[in-house]
């Protein structure tokens, strides 16, 4: 093989890798709180979010409030087809309490939450409010020896 075999094989394989640069989408599961009040409700929000390009499958709780779709879609594209109903439309809000480091903050708990879920929230917010409290444990701590006497 020569120089010029070597070449050819090398922009064979150049455009070969070109051609599949396109990303397949992978299957995603979107899921929305939507406010449904009877089955015509539950109908039109059914046949609007089956509507986007790519959905395989839509499930609609109406004891949850909750329109589950699932296919190779982009979840914008689905929250902005619900949306499209004049609905009262979010992305769904709740996870398994056993997910959430404190599930019964005032942040992350709702009383209108199916059971055994809560609202999902930054683990951020925690974290912050226990080192600000551990400086003023540590302030007043019989260990400290610069730690305040008046105690």
């Amino acid at each position: 093989m020569g120089v010029e075999g070597t070449l050819e094989y090398l922009s064979d394989l150049l455009r070969s890798a070109r051609k599949g640069t396109k990303k397949k989408k992978q299957i995603q599961t979107v899921a929305l709180k939507v406010r449904m009040d009877c089955e015509g409700c539950v109908q039109k929000v059914k046949k609007v979010v089956s509507g986007v390009k790519g959905v395989k499958s839509v499930e609609v709780d109406m004891k949850q409030q909750k329109v589950t779709a699932t296919g190779y879609m982009e979840a914008k594209k689905v929250l902005e087809a619900a949306k499209s109903t004049k609905k009262k439309v979010e992305l769904w809000p709740y996870v398994p309490y056993t997910l959430v480091a404190h599930p019964y903050v005032s942040q992350a708990y709702d009383k209108k939450a199916p059971p055994n879920m809560v609202r999902k929230i930054p683990n951020t917010a925690t974290i912050n409010e226990t080192t600000f409290d551990d400086k003023y444990t540590i302030m007043f701590s019989d260990e400290n020896p610069n730690s305040c006497s008046i105690m």
